[in-house]
């Protein structure tokens, strides 16, 4: 009776272990970043989970500060997130994922 009680408690550790790992491994991977004229997107090709673009300028007239940021919609993996931005300076270009 003890032997099947450890072997349970081993079999849900192993369990739990497997789930864990899975969890840490739903984010997007393989993301691209692409800016054209005053559009932005980001694409994840591999993982789960979803991404987004985020992007944040600068204004060229000095002294306005930063422009945004614009941020595209959460999108699932392999579909593009998109998002209109202004024609300045960018600053700051990534994509943001979530598992």
């Amino acid at each position: 009776m003890r032997a099947r009680r450890i072997a349970a408690s081993v079999l849900l550790s192993a369990g739990l272990v497997v789930v864990s790992a899975d969890a840490a491994s739903a984010a997007p991977t393989n993301c691209t970043v692409h800016t054209s004229g005053n559009q932005a997107s980001s694409l994840c090709t591999a993982g789960t989970g979803e991404h987004r673009i985020y992007v944040l300028q600068r204004h060229f007239m000095p002294g306005v500060g930063p422009v945004g940021p614009f941020i595209g919609p959460w999108q699932p993996v392999g579909t593009a997130s998109v998002t209109q931005m202004g024609y300045h300076e960018i600053v700051r270009l990534e994509v943001e994922t979530r598992g």
